[in-house]
């Protein structure tokens, strides 16, 4: 028979399992990746860009004619202002700056995920609007800050770990006055949504209505409908794709994926 003394010794180890899954659940759950992965993009910017040079502004949902977007961080300085997109995952990744997804590989299994770079287009863009800059002042920077391998060539604006922190410095020619940068830092503080835990929610049902097949897509510029087109000519002869109704007036188009 199993002694009380045993059963007293193995009931703490008991009441904990259910804690210890939970955790190790929490650990792996997209949700905590991409958590620590704006922390680790945090530590390295609050470490190596000097805050009289670099204002810092994390998680910003700007209003945009199709919903909100979210934007993981803004960088502005004298030398411009940087819109950085994190992504912790680990593995191989290939992928192309004008493909439309990428491919992460880990042992023999594949996932794809959307190019990082047409994602952050759309935060480019969104800040673009808001912002009374030239566009050439704005930078989109994709960093991966999980423990991922490139197997392809990659732009030098997509980086590893720290390496965005050497992008963003190699940047030294002037485009903004100190006027200027603090007036865009406030523009940007008062045009964002308040970080909220709301906002964040809303934010994630607005982009899974995006997302289902039947919902309609409005172009992210001008806020018309996107309508699917076909390509006449060229190397996407044939392909679908969509494009927005206010063509010519407006010429987004987006790759049907």
């Amino acid at each position: 028979m199993i002694s009380e003394s045993a059963i007293n010794q193995a009931s703490p180890i008991v009441y904990w399992l259910p804690l210890i899954a939970l955790a190790a659940t929490i650990l792996k759950s997209p949700w905590f990746k991409g958590i620590l992965g704006e922390s680790l993009v945090k530590f390295f910017g609050r470490l190596r860009l000097p805050t009289d040079v670099y204002h810092r502004i994390h998680n910003v949902t700007l209003q945009t004619p199709d919903g909100t977007t979210q934007i993981d961080h803004i960088f502005v300085s004298r030398f411009g202002i940087f819109v950085v997109e994190t992504k912790n995952m680990r593995g191989w990744i290939f992928g192309g700056e004008h493909q439309a997804q990428w491919t992460q590989r880990i042992y023999k299994k594949s996932f794809k995920f959307q190019n990082p770079l047409r994602q952050n287009y759309k935060h480019v863009k969104a800040l673009e609007a808001l912002l009374d800059v030239p566009p050439d002042t704005i930078h989109s920077v994709v960093v991966f800050a999980g423990n991922s391998t490139f197997k392809t060539p990659m732009p030098a604006n997509v980086t590893k770990a720290g390496g965005y922190i050497r992008y963003i410095k190699s940047f030294q020619t002037p485009v903004l006055t100190e006027s200027e940068v603090q007036t865009v830092v406030n523009r940007i503080q008062s045009g964002r949504l308040e970080p909220t835990r709301e906002t964040h929610r809303q934010h994630v049902q607005q982009l899974q209505a995006r997302n289902k097949s039947t919902a309609e897509r409005l172009c992210p510029r001008c806020g018309s409908r996107l309508v699917k087109r076909t390509s006449k000519r060229g190397a996407n002869a044939g392909k679908e794709f969509w494009g927005c109704s206010a063509f010519p007036k407006c010429k987004v188009i987006q790759n049907i994926v």
